[in-house]
């Protein structure tokens, strides 16, 4: 609701979460969600379909690491286990806040168009839409981790 933001996701670095990103914005689930979290000089988060950031997608993926974070990058949420990303991600305001998490947190991509519009987003702004605008000629099939007890 403060703009357009294009996105670019590191499917080299990342395919499964890339798989499970596209697919989840393909299916509509980002549309109309908000974003819960906002540290100012850190991250804005967003992502989780109950507003409150405790929701995700009915399952979750492997973490996969490779780049670290830089200013306008995007990461996978997640909780003390490394392995419990779904939908959650947040963007990186500044590197130099979020350099402690790197090799922590999967960043699968980065925004190449609208960084004004991610430092315009507040507690509570509105992914509107979110779309697909190209992507490669293949299957995007989701690695899901079976549910824990």
């Amino acid at each position: 609701d403060k703009g357009k933001l294009v996105l670019t996701l590191f499917e080299d670095d990342c395919p499964n979460t890339v798989a499970s990103f596209i697919s989840l914005v393909e299916k509509g689930f980002y549309d109309g969600t908000l974003f819960h979290r906002v540290v100012p000089h850190f991250v804005v988060q967003g992502g989780d379909p109950t507003g409150n950031g405790n929701g995700g997608p009915g399952y979750c993926i492997k973490r996969e690491l490779g780049r670290s974070h830089f200013r306008g990058s995007i990461g996978m949420a997640r909780n003390a286990d490394p392995d419990s990303a779904g939908s959650q991600f947040y963007f990186c305001l500044h590197a130099a806040t979020t350099y402690h998490l790197n090799q922590g947190y999967c960043v699968f991509g980065r925004v190449s168009q609208g960084l004004e519009v991610m430092d315009q987003l507040r507690l509570g702004s509105k992914i509107i839409k979110a779309r697909v605008l190209s992507k490669r000629a293949h299957d995007y099939k989701v690695e899901r981790l079976p549910e824990k007890e």
